[in-house]
């Protein structure tokens, strides 16, 4: 797949409030600062797109990317830390799972891990609930290029060895860099395989 128009389509904070049209979604959510939004410009070709900032917490909103005039690349609020009140976390989180919960149009989330480190408790915990909850999933390992190869592989395995601790079989990885471009192929045919999937299954009703 290639992404030849991504177009803002609006930002929320409740599902009525999402763009009306309903089409596929595909999220992208992780910790504060793990390269969310560098990662949806790659994808898009376009550094414009998102806002990016060195500063976590920048999304405080739901926003809604069309792409291709066919399906929505979907911005989430990242979880943890974030420089914001108390009461704002928890309205980000009460956002966030309202979201992930409820959008019957969320065809997949990709939860996005910074390559470079462990997987942390509050990471494990959210694809934990993600699981209980049976919201389909995939990872994403960012910032690959922070690391050399051998040291990239070894953290990458390292990780998943911590998660088939909780899980018999994961479920689809990716290892990304938005500085080089590495993966963004890999993981934009993964989405067009899905959305061939979507497609076929309304085709049989």
């Amino acid at each position: 797949m290639r992404i030849t128009k991504a177009v803002f389509a609006g930002s929320s904070q409740k599902l009525e409030e999402r763009p009306k049209a309903k089409l596929p979604e595909f999220a992208f959510i992780g910790r504060s600062n793990v390269g969310k939004s560098s990662l949806i410009n790659t994808l898009c070709s376009n550094d414009k797109l998102a806002k990016t900032s060195a500063t976590p917490g920048k999304t405080l909103l739901i926003n809604h990317f069309l792409i291709n005039g066919s399906w929505y690349l979907v911005d989430l609020p990242g979880y943890g830390y974030a420089k914001i009140s108390q009461k704002g976390r928890e309205n980000l989180t009460k956002m966030i799972n309202g979201y992930i919960s409820n959008s019957q149009e969320l065809a997949l989330l990709f939860v996005l891990l910074d390559s470079r480190h462990p997987i942390q408790k509050i990471d494990l915990e959210f694809l934990m609930a993600l699981g209980e909850a049976q919201v389909p999933f995939s990872i994403i390992f960012t910032k690959g290029d922070k690391l050399g190869k051998n040291s990239l592989a070894a953290q990458v395995e390292a990780n998943k060895k911590t998660l088939l601790q909780y899980w018999e079989e994961l479920p689809p990885i990716f290892v990304t860099s938005s500085e080089t471009g590495f993966g963004k192929e890999d993981l934009l045919e993964y989405i067009e395989s899905v959305l061939g999937i979507i497609k076929e299954n309304k085709n049989i009703y």
